[in-house]
């Protein structure tokens, strides 16, 4: 997954400049990214602090290695199924 140029923290201050009053286009061009860029920001990061951004990250890695784990566990049950279904 492509990396981007702006962190949570940077993307929360571009989202509260527009609530300050900025118009969306002016912003874009301010920074360099497109609108559809900067509506999925709005709705992915609007009404967040910075730590709020923080927790999102975090839950979403711990979900991820969640998932790993399940995925590996799963093959593991499947693979003993096999192994149980030769044998008899």
């Amino acid at each position: 997954m492509k990396r981007s140029r702006f962190s949570e923290e940077q993307i929360i201050g571009i989202l509260k400049e527009h609530q300050a009053g900025l118009g969306a286009k002016e912003l874009c061009r301010k920074h360099g990214v497109s609108d559809a860029i900067f509506y999925k920001w709005r709705s992915k990061y609007g009404g967040m602090e910075v730590s709020d951004a923080k927790k999102l990250k975090a839950l979403e890695a711990e979900n991820a290695k969640l998932k790993k784990l399940l995925a590996e566990q799963m093959m593991d049950v499947s693979t003993l199924k096999e192994m149980l279904g030769k044998n008899f």
